[in-house]
């Protein structure tokens, strides 16, 4: 059995990793800001678990990482989930900044710290938890979109450079669609909206599969070729929320 360190556990797509590879008989390593959270959810799983707090925009995230991975005796997977939106429809520039602090700046302290581990191991997975708005812009919260954008680029970048460096690093991009968490409430036009749990069990495949990326689910993966050759009429349309 492996050993999964999944950042930002305590709601959504990550409460939902956390159960499914628990229910697999993985050990899992719960980490996200809210400590009563992470022990609601620890008390739910059935395998080995541990908890640490971490905040991926203070800066001692980095350290408590280590921490954990040291605590768990070393782990084989690290998803990085933890991500925040601003789904109102302003232009707060004081929110822009979290977002982009959480999403872009703590997404590459994590990975980074993640990489480094994974190389003096000689081996690993890093597994970054994107959106189909990295290619599909959202009007409703265009910081959003960019930092998702970000987030996939980098991921194919990191993959490209652990490829050239022989590191034996997986990279795995997870892209979902509109998934049934609270980040969407505020969302008019949403459609294919699939439940935690069925987004975690075609994520959990895709890593298994060490995918280099893979859009949730499955159906977003033919929008995502539509979206590329769509006129900028049906774009639109499709994009306004």
């Amino acid at each position: 059995m492996k050993k999964i360190i999944i950042i930002g556990a305590s709601s959504g797509i990550g409460k939902a990793l956390a159960k499914k590879y628990s229910d697999q008989g993985h050990t899992v390593g719960l980490a996200a800001r809210r400590l009563p959270l992470l022990q609601e959810i620890q008390s739910q799983l059935s395998s080995e678990s541990w908890l640490e707090t971490i905040d991926v925009n203070k800066e001692d995230s980095s350290e408590k990482l280590l921490q954990l991975i040291k605590l768990m005796g070393g782990v084989d997977i690290i998803i990085i989930n933890a991500g925040i939106g601003n789904l109102n429809g302003d232009l707060s520039w004081k929110m822009g900044k979290k977002i982009i602090d959480t999403n872009v700046s703590g997404f590459v302290n994590m990975a980074t710290t993640s990489y480094e581990y994974f190389k003096k191991q000689k081996s690993g997975q890093i597994v970054g938890i994107s959106s189909i708005a990295a290619i599909l812009p959202m009007s409703i919260d265009p910081v959003y979109s960019a930092s998702k954008a970000f987030v996939s680029n980098y991921l194919e970048g990191l993959r490209l450079y652990s490829e050239k460096q022989k590191d034996n690093i997986s990279i795995t991009d997870i892209r979902p669609g509109w998934v049934g968490t609270n980040l969407i409430t505020n969302v008019r036009e949403k459609f294919w909206i699939a439940t935690t749990k069925k987004a975690a069990e075609q994520i959990y495949s895709a890593i298994e599969k060490k995918k280099p990326s893979a859009y949730i689910t499955k159906r977003w993966a033919f929008a995502a070729l539509l979206i590329k050759i769509l006129p900028g009429r049906i774009l639109r349309f499709l994009t306004k929320s």
